[in-house]
């Protein structure tokens, strides 16, 4: 560098600004974080005072936190799809009783451990309602897990064999709200059936249970191999309940017929539209016009 010329000096860092930026990642405030310039300029465009920006900062971070937090509640419930009640079409299965299932997807029932059994044909809609009730519960704030019943079953056999069955049996008693989805689709052997028991048992008047099933109640004896033991998991899932009944035509079966019927008509309008056009479109002899000598 020549002798005597001035040397550019690197910009000051904002020490306050990097403090501050260290001490929120720090309070894990990262709403406030990447808010607090935006807001403070608004705030000095409208003439807002510190208390009412630092009150919008909060609620901000307050609500960026309990969006993440229902988030998280709806992963671990492990949907297998996210479903609402916005989506269910009432209308299809005239035997279920809405203004209960509206009521219940308030979440009071939960709160109160009481369970909900939902019984009805194959393809009316169950495991939607359950998904449904699931999805809002998760939104309320209640932890909630949802598993078919083979496949519970099937947890419950392997945590046994392995040694980590009163752990798996623990961690279920503390569910809020467990839904235990297709109980009587899938046979169950008698130590699934005995392990399924345990698990209803142990979450009377402790959680809230939903289940749903395609079998009636006198027909659960064949799910759980024992008149006695049917006897008793009725006795204390029946004792604070709210059952849905849902007989009808199938719902997936009606739209699928549905679908098909559309995809017909479909096929003979465009099929009539071609041979309407074909009938218009002059026709082609390939023969050579006759000219005439005047």
């Amino acid at each position: 560098m020549a002798k005597g010329m001035a040397t550019a000096s690197a910009p000051e860092p904002d020490v306050p600004a990097v403090l501050l930026t260290h001490h929120l990642k720090q309070l894990k405030l990262p709403t406030v974080l990447r808010e607090y310039d935006k807001v403070g300029r608004e705030a000095a465009r409208d003439g807002v005072d510190h208390s009412r920006y630092l009150l919008r900062l909060v609620e901000l971070e307050l609500l960026d936190r309990e969006r993440r937090v229902t988030e998280r509640r709806i992963r671990e419930a492990r949907f297998p799809a996210v479903k609402s009640l916005d989506t269910f079409e009432f209308t299809a299965i005239p035997s279920l009783n809405k203004m209960l299932v509206l009521e219940l997807a308030r979440c009071a029932f939960a709160a109160r451990r009481e369970n909900v059994i939902a019984l009805g044909n194959s393809g009316t809609g169950k495991t939607h309602i359950a998904l449904a009730l699931g999805l809002a519960a998760c939104q309320r704030g209640f932890q909630t897990l949802f598993v078919t019943a083979h496949a519970l079953a099937h947890q419950l056999m392997e945590a046994r064999d392995e040694k980590r069955l009163l752990k798996l049996q623990a961690q279920l008693q503390g569910v809020k709200l467990l839904i235990v989805d297709e109980l009587g689709y899938v046979p169950l052997s008698q130590v699934g059936a005995e392990l399924l028991f345990e698990v209803f048992s142990q979450r009377y008047e402790r959680g809230s249970t939903i289940v749903t099933s395609n079998l009636p109640f006198e027909e659960w004896p064949s799910i759980f191999r024992s008149e006695r033991l049917t006897g008793a998991l009725l006795d204390r899932l029946t004792h604070h309940v709210h059952i849905l009944e849902m007989n009808g035509e199938s719902y997936r079966l009606t739209q699928s017929s549905g679908r098909r019927r559309r995809a017909a008509a479909a096929e003979q309008n465009q099929a009539t539209s071609a041979l309407a056009g074909n009938q218009a479109a002059p026709t082609n002899t390939g023969e050579d016009p006759q000219i005439t000598a005047s």
